[in-house]
């Protein structure tokens, strides 16, 4: 069975059925990632099987969360790094309208020429750091869902994402392996409240036909985030709340 064979019964698992076009995309996308990867710095998978099943399904597992995806949404993604969930998810989902946020300028300057390669429109990279960027009044709670999958604490990550996030909307946090230490939700709670959230639910899953563990963490927006928050760049992942 070929990589794209899998791929298409890895996205029936989730419900997903894609078109040719769509398949197309996905398959430009890898051979730029792969191309510019040395360049670029952008991911240790490089496999095609891999880097289907890693980061292009396991970005679409948001799909299971139990979030009407083909919806009004608009989604920010901070610490997109190579373009993970945000690219494939406007792939599928072409109607979302999509934020893509690094603090790597060269890594914006990659999604841009993805973007263009792809065609793909209403998806928006920008370059900054989330602790800035969440000062800004035309994205700070602007935003219906918050996602990453950048590598942090639960306490770090709800500081740089709750703040972009509409009251009652959601910040989802992708966390490889089953869940996270007790202790990291417990440490996790006070920083959540402080910002004008509360857990929500936590999935734990094995990607389809596969032994790869994910769990996403999800976040409801419940009040308005104090204006302190999050804190000057570089605390909230130094003295996490």
């Amino acid at each position: 069975m070929n990589t794209n064979d899998i791929f298409l019964q890895d996205l029936n698992a989730y419900g997903l059925k894609l078109d040719a076009d769509q398949i197309d995309k996905f398959d430009l996308f890898y051979n730029i990632l792969v191309s510019e990867n040395e360049k670029f710095n952008l991911t240790s998978v490089t496999e095609r099987v891999d880097v289907y099943k890693k980061h292009f399904i396991d970005s679409l597992s948001l799909c299971t969360y139990g979030i009407d995806l083909f919806g009004d949404i608009h989604i920010i993604d901070i610490g997109t790094g190579a373009g993970f969930p945000g690219i494939p998810l406007k792939i599928v989902f072409p109607h979302l309208k999509i934020t893509l946020v690094d603090s790597l300028n060269k890594r914006i300057s990659f999604l841009e020429n993805v973007i263009d390669k792809l065609k793909l429109s209403n998806i928006i990279p920008i370059h900054g750091r989330a602790e800035d960027l969440a000062k800004n009044s035309s994205h700070r709670e602007k935003y219906d869902l918050c996602v990453s999958r950048a590598v942090a604490n639960l306490s770090t990550l709800t500081e740089y994402c709750l703040p972009f996030v509409k009251p009652d909307g959601l910040f989802i946090a992708y966390k490889v392996g089953r869940g996270l230490a007790p202790a990291e939700i417990t440490d996790a709670q006070n920083c959540i409240s402080l910002l004008g959230g509360q857990l929500d639910k936590r999935l734990a899953f094995e990607l389809p036909n596969s032994d790869i563990t994910r769990s996403l963490i999800g976040v409801k927006k419940i009040s308005v985030t104090p204006e302190k928050y999050p804190r000057r760049a570089g605390l909230p992942g130094k003295r996490p709340l």
